[in-house]
């Protein structure tokens, strides 16, 4: 039996995530020429091209596209394994690159890291907020956090806490354009969007009734933060989780309308790489995000 070129699998890996010759030697600590051999070596073996080179520009094949989140998951599994054995003698320490929604990465997971890295001094991290849903494997995360109903997927992913979205306006506006009763209503109002969710609304109601509208109004924004202001002036209705509303419920800024019905159940989960080995300084993460943020959303008293 030939054993696998584990090197060049691992030197593809990092060049996939690099998108470069260089940029992976560097990463890697090798030579750029070891780099583009270990890559040479391992198209041979394979019978087929896993980059597209040009003078300025470097792509993977199809081919290449397909063995990537294979190549990056023995990395990652060989990583974690040596990490593993050295964890037992040592506290944990190296990079964790993260990954969480904006408003979320705001609110909730900032303020909670200085007591983490306070904690593990040889901890590192990398966090990236966006409210785009990013490829985990492909950009190299460690641990993403997602506010969604997740479609069946590869990754690991573990429940955190359950996310209540609320209907929401301001009373000034209620009061202006008064009150819908039934999500059928929200036709007649200004909504403001979330455009990072497409689609309409959708909600449930008495007697296991269904109904989705597709609200219009005047802003749409990628971002829930952005949608505060315009939200407590009374210019419109939105949609948005507990965790960046339930403040302004609680003080009387918002009202939660429609109370009779409820969109689809949503959820903070912590997503991961497929793979059953995970390095001591990402274990520790998971642990302690998942104790910090599992009462994130308390239902407005």
């Amino acid at each position: 039996m030939r054993l696998p070129d584990l090197e060049a699998w691992a030197i593809f890996a990092s060049v996939a995530e690099h998108r470069s010759f260089s940029g992976a030697a560097e990463a890697i600590g090798l030579s750029k020429a070891t780099v583009s051999k270990a890559i040479t070596r391992l198209e041979t073996h394979l019978g087929q091209s896993l980059f597209h080179r040009t003078s300025r520009r470097l792509t993977m094949t199809e081919s290449g596209k397909a063995l990537a989140e294979r190549a990056q998951r023995m990395l990652a599994e060989a990583q974690a394994a040596e990490e593993a054995a050295h964890d037992a003698a040592s506290a944990p320490e190296g990079l964790i690159r993260l990954a969480a929604p904006m408003s979320l990465g705001l609110l909730a997971v900032a303020p909670a890291l200085p007591d983490f890295l306070a904690a593990h001094p040889g901890i590192e991290i990398d966090m990236q907020l966006s409210d785009a849903r990013v490829d985990i494997v492909a950009e190299g995360f460690d641990i993403a956090l997602r506010v969604a109903t997740l479609p069946d997927s590869s990754l690991r992913a573990r429940k955190l806490a359950d996310m209540p979205i609320h209907i929401v306006a301001a009373p000034s506006y209620l009061a202006k354009h008064g009150r819908p009763t039934h999500p059928a209503q929200l036709g007649e109002h200004r909504c403001l969007g979330y455009t990072n969710v497409s689609g309409p609304w959708r909600f449930s109601g008495p007697g296991g009734a269904e109904i989705s509208v597709r609200p219009r109004g005047p802003l749409a924004t990628n971002s829930g933060d952005a949608m505060l202001p315009t939200l407590r002036a009374g210019l419109g209705i939105a949609s948005l989780p507990e965790f960046l509303v339930g403040a302004d419920i609680a003080a009387g800024r918002l009202e939660a309308i429609l109370l009779d019905w409820t969109p689809p159940p949503s959820a903070l989960h912590l997503m991961t790489p497929p793979g059953t080995l995970r390095p001591a300084r990402v274990e520790a993460l998971i642990e302690f995000l998942a104790e910090r943020l599992r009462n994130i959303c308390v239902s407005p008293k």
